[in-house]
């Protein structure tokens, strides 16, 4: 059985919803995870923000636009009175339970039942129009299997348990219709998943099940090898590892967040990302398949500063890499990039929130000097050291460019470079040119 995922565009409108439903009436039996229509969640934090200020005529103005916008959505996804009056019927029930939440006190408790709605919405719309259709469906509601322990993370014995029990309630059905995101936590009150959200359930639910692929649709067309704004002849990376989809996804790849996919890379499932624009392009598959001596894509990110502490006293001293990164620690900044010497260290980071303390506690050990509007390109694919040559094609790429600092040896997909920002456009021409125009 697949796991298929649809964000909040994907059915962010009646339209939309339409198309998604022809996407999965395909005869095969799935698990459909559906996020909140596009808007919807905003809206829902706008409410709730109203409410924490105690100003329910507020609160009540914004939930009666929205479910005027929702009566627009089911006239003109419904054909038949009977659908039609089913779906206003559980939209109204809906948005009554959200405004009894006016009268009482309000806190995150009340919050995340609220935001809770737009999921239960979403999948009951999309249910009651494939039955309209005339498909085989069932809600399976996420709320009775989806559970985070008392360390707010997923439970997989228990997901795993309920939700067998949930499909074994109705056996047969072609299509089972989840929300993502909303889930239960281990004293039975309504949360949520919070990092990488309708993603994170269809990789639990896909684990839990022993998928055959998870697939996770959006409106991106796929990941590419290059930025397209930047470099002209990118052209789509067809297959991933799970690693070099975690070292894409940190330079802001239009890619899955690596903590949402964890499960199923430990459960050896593959997971396709789709465009639901255009359905039938095969898109990027991400496994625990690697494919030898190739490089994927070079990716880049914005906004680094790259700090460096020089000290004599470093010379042959233990512990004073220790006392800087405990700096860094005590301002819960993280590091991204590190260079050592035999004097010195070299580190770049993307949050400089606390830069100035940062630096004051730094020149208790050394000579700080700061450079910053630096970048870190970076190139991914198969990188492990005994394939000799791709460190040669990469510098030769950067020849003519500045380059401040090289990270190589940290992962077995990726070596990074750290330039100035002004240098970016003109290193990911050259990187292109060299690693990808000659294949």
């Amino acid at each position: 059985m697949k796991v298929l995922k649809f964000g909040g565009t994907s059915v962010g409108s009646a339209q939309r919803i339409k198309e998604v439903a022809k996407l999965i009436t395909d005869g095969e039996q799935k698990i459909v995870v559906l996020s909140a229509m596009s808007g919807t969640t905003n809206t829902l934090v706008e409410i709730s923000d109203y409410l924490y200020k105690k100003n329910p005529e507020g609160a009540n103005e914004i939930i009666n636009k929205l479910e005027h916008t929702y009566r627009k959505h089911i006239d003109e996804l419904f054909a038949t009175a009977e659908y039609k009056q089913k779906a206003l019927e559980m939209i109204k029930s809906h948005f009554d339970y959200i405004r009894a939440f006016t009268k009482d006190l309000f806190t995150l408790f009340e919050e995340k039942v609220i935001l809770a709605q737009g999921e239960l919405v979403s999948t009951a719309l999309m249910n009651y129009y494939l039955q309209e259709c005339g498909a085989s469906s069932v809600l399976l509601p996420a709320l009775d299997y989806m559970r985070t322990d008392k360390n707010a993370e997923p439970d997989p014995g228990y997901i795993k348990d309920k939700l067998q029990l949930q499909l074994e309630l109705h056996p047969g059905v072609e299509i089972y219709i989840t929300q993502g995101y909303i889930c239960r936590n281990a004293y039975g009150e309504i949360d949520n998943l919070q990092r990488g959200g309708s993603d994170y359930t269809a990789s639990l639910i896909g684990a839990a099940i022993d998928a055959s692929e998870i697939q996770i649709w959006t409106d991106i067309d796929g990941m590419h090898n290059n930025d397209p704004r930047i470099v002209e002849s990118t052209t789509p990376v067809r297959q991933l590892h799970f690693e070099e989809a975690a070292e894409l996804a940190y330079f802001g790849a239009k890619i899955l967040h690596p903590t949402c996919i964890q499960p199923a890379k430990y459960a050896n499932i593959p997971v396709r990302l789709l465009n639901t624009m255009e359905p039938t392009a095969p898109g990027t598959m991400i496994s625990n398949d690697t494919e030898k001596g190739k490089i994927k894509a070079v990716a880049a990110k914005d906004n680094i500063t790259a700090i460096k502490i020089k000290s004599s006293r470093m010379l042959l001293a233990h512990g004073f890499l220790r006392k800087v990164f405990e700096i860094f620690e005590s301002y819960q900044t993280s590091i991204d990039m590190i260079c050592t010497s035999e004097v010195g260290v070299s580190v770049s980071i993307d949050n400089t929130k606390h830069l100035n303390e940062i630096l004051d506690d730094l020149k208790k050990y050394g000579t700080v000097t700061v450079d910053k509007n630096m970048c870190i390109v970076c190139v991914v694919g198969d990188l492990e050291w005994e394939n000799v040559g791709f460190e040669a094609k990469t510098l030769d790429a950067l020849k003519d460019i500045p380059v401040r600092m090289i990270s190589y040896g940290g992962s077995n997909y990726n070596i990074s470079f750290l330039i100035r920002e002004c240098d970016k456009k003109a290193a990911l021409q050259s990187l292109s040119k060299e690693l990808f125009d000659n294949k």
